[in-house]
């Protein structure tokens, strides 16, 4: 069933093929989330064009996916030159490829000295699926901590580990037993620092030039007292296989969480033998600024870490970098996957750590993050902006204003509509999180003159919407 908005485009909304868009949405599930009624035709850097002949200012980047942009030459290259030598080369039966061989090769520059043994497969919740298996099998425990907050995918094990919004688990139980939920610290809603008085809270990030440096954000300490008395309470040490975590909060509202945390997450893995699971699938690759997100915030290194996403510039591909000695435990064939490691995987994302590389992406995602940080700070003087966080090109502006009773919120479904103004508008916004925040996650190569434009049209859609 086509919902009323699709259904009355029938007749003259553009389609593709001779079928309308409503034609198009009755054959596709409704269940998936339409954000808007186009058909995409083509696509080029920072940019997408649809059938009904509008262009598109890409700041979704296929929820953080494109890092090299669309089509970008190197990585169609890459991907026609290697659909010509083989397309398959299936892991078991050819356990390695030309183009694995490659990518390993690559991943020796760029992952955490010590993450030296690599497991390929498709997407993110297959990774998160698969890390759990690692790590419960290596520890012969059965439990998982996981944080409020957190996207790790939509399949069983992983979506029992989401908590970013109920629509991605309600009416889908009973979940899989074994995991225990640690508050993670939002410390803009936090009852303790709203107390204190503001514990020295500004709108402006903990990154420098901008804010505050981030060594003197202040916390309550609440988050991690709470994950102690987990440990005591809910899941003994004894019990628990690993903890996992996104550095940088995706789905959930771009959080990062306050100095040290992290690096006192190694230490209590290290104190009771658990395994620390990274999630980077939306953080990684260079998305912030730097090639993997903890590395803005700790100097400790997880014993997985997990990519997906912006790895190969479209192509599926995902993957587990960890420790080798993980592995110990594990028999032949308690992991796989027929299309892991596809050679046409394994090449696009060789090809898209070269570009990366090449053409300084990593400076530019760090520049043109501070540039668009910098825009929305402004528009945070005009317009109810209560937060600008993130790192880099992974950035999120949180709404709201404070209330009688102290907090702050926004009216409820002001992130929806600031997306869906901007789509009007052509420029392709997504949301984050359960409170009204909207990120932004432009391709990697985006232009000073790209992000300027984007800024331009978001303050139309602001004062549309908020005005």
């Amino acid at each position: 069933m086509v919902s009323g908005s699709l259904a009355r485009l029938a007749s003259e909304a553009v389609g593709a093929g001779g079928w309308s868009f409503a034609q198009i949405a009755q054959r596709l599930s409704p269940a998936v989330f339409k954000f808007q009624e186009v058909v995409a035709d083509r696509a080029s850097g920072s940019y997408v064009w649809t059938t009904d002949g509008r262009k598109h200012l890409d700041f979704a980047s296929g929820i953080g996916v494109l890092s090299t942009g669309h089509c970008h030459p190197h990585v169609v290259s890459a991907i026609q030159q290697q659909a010509g030598e083989i397309i398959m080369a299936q892991q078991n039966i050819l356990p390695a490829s030309k183009a694995m061989v490659a990518l390993l090769q690559r991943l020796e520059r760029i992952m955490p000295s010590s993450l030296t043994s690599h497991f390929f497969c498709n997407s993110g919740a297959e990774a998160v699926e698969n890390a759990m298996k690692i790590a419960r099998n290596y520890t012969g425990r059965q439990n998982i901590i996981a944080f409020d907050g957190a996207y790790h995918g939509r399949t069983y094990g992983a979506m029992a580990l989401t908590t970013s919004k109920t629509v991605y688990r309600q009416n889908f139980g009973p979940y899989p037993s074994g995991v225990n939920v640690a508050p993670y610290p939002y410390c803009l809603h936090c009852k303790t620092r709203q107390a204190a008085g503001g514990l020295g809270y500004e709108v402006a990030p903990n990154v420098p030039p901008l804010g505050k440096p981030y060594a003197e954000r202040q916390c309550c300490g609440g988050p991690q007292e709470a994950l102690d008395w987990m440990l005591k309470m809910h899941t003994a040490p004894s019990e628990t296989a690993a903890i996992i975590i996104e550095p940088i909060l995706g789905e959930g509202g771009f959080l990062t969480p306050p100095p040290g945390f992290l690096t006192k997450l190694r230490e209590l893995c290290d104190k009771h033998g658990m395994l620390l699971i990274f999630d980077e699938v939306q953080c990684g690759v260079a998305r912030t600024g730097r090639w993997w997100g903890h590395q803005h915030l700790t100097e400790a290194q997880p014993d997985l870490l997990l990519f997906a996403k912006g790895i190969a510039s479209g192509v599926p591909f995902a993957g587990i970098s960890a420790r080798p000695e993980v592995y110990s435990k594990m028999s032949h064939g308690m992991m796989g996957g027929t299309y892991g490691g596809s050679a046409i995987g394994c090449a696009a994302a060789a090809a898209t750590i070269d570009v990366i590389e090449g053409e300084g992406l990593l400076q530019n995602a760090a520049e043109r993050g501070q540039q668009l940080t910098r825009g929305l700070l402004s528009l945070a003087e005009r317009y109810p902006i209560i937060d600008v966080r993130g790192r880099g090109l992974m950035l999120a502006a949180e709404f709201g204003q404070k209330q009688p009773d102290g907090s702050l919120r926004a009216e409820p479904g002001t992130a929806s509509k600031l997306t869906h103004a901007a789509g009007r508008r052509g420029l392709l916004l997504l949301g984050a999180g359960a409170r009204e925040t909207v990120r932004f996650l432009p391709p990697l190569t985006v232009s000073s003159g790209q992000v300027e434009e984007g800024l331009a049209v978001l303050e139309d859609c602001l004062q549309e919407v908020l005005g």
